[in-house]
């Protein structure tokens, strides 16, 4: 589906270039490369089927898991980021935060954050748009959830959104968006 290296960004500094997919009999990963301008990073979420591995090359990293207090790295360092725990990383350091990272196994994680850096880098703000938020945490729920959107507005509002979405043609340009891998 991409043409590799495959670079994304999302407006506020943060840059991701996906190295591509490798395939072994470990089971398939994406690997890649992120650099983040201090102070940026992802809100708290969590991978239901993904296993991520940070490793530092540059800067300091903040690292925050769910109901845990802030922890760092520096260059060299490794952190492994489990399925199914919510985290959040940010670039706590006063230089560039450069990482290069793996995430086993890829499934849609390259199109989600494509798709959601587009919509971030569009919107001109540290978020992605409302209908594109609503689609892309709706189609990819079984893959990745937001922990800082309350539940509330994603099983009532996000619906809404949606419905709207789709009325007024919001949603043509996902229209080759890959399925969602389910749990199995």
């Amino acid at each position: 589906m991409y043409t590799y290296p495959h670079k994304i960004e999302n407006g506020e500094g943060q840059v991701l270039t996906f190295s591509g997919v490798v395939r072994d009999r470990d089971g398939d990963r994406l690997e890649g490369e992120f650099l983040a301008p201090p102070g940026v990073g992802t809100p708290m979420h969590l991978h239901h089927l993904q296993e991520e591995t940070m490793t530092v090359v540059a800067g300091r990293l903040g690292l925050q898991f769910a109901g845990e207090q802030p922890r760092y790295a520096g260059p060299g360092e490794t952190v492994i980021l489990k399925r199914g725990v919510g985290h959040r990383w940010w670039n706590a350091g006063t230089t560039e935060l450069r990482c290069t990272g793996l995430a086993t196994p890829p499934n849609n994680l390259e199109y989600f954050l494509t798709a959601l850096f587009q919509s971030m880098k569009q919107s001109g703000r540290k978020r992605p748009g409302l209908f594109d938020a609503a689609f892309l945490l709706t189609r990819y729920r079984s893959e990745i959830r937001m922990l800082d959107i309350p539940a509330v507005v994603q099983k009532v509002a996000f619906p809404v959104l949606l419905a709207a979405g789709t009325l007024l043609g919001k949603y043509d340009k996902f229209k080759d968006a890959p399925e969602p891998v389910l749990d199995t």
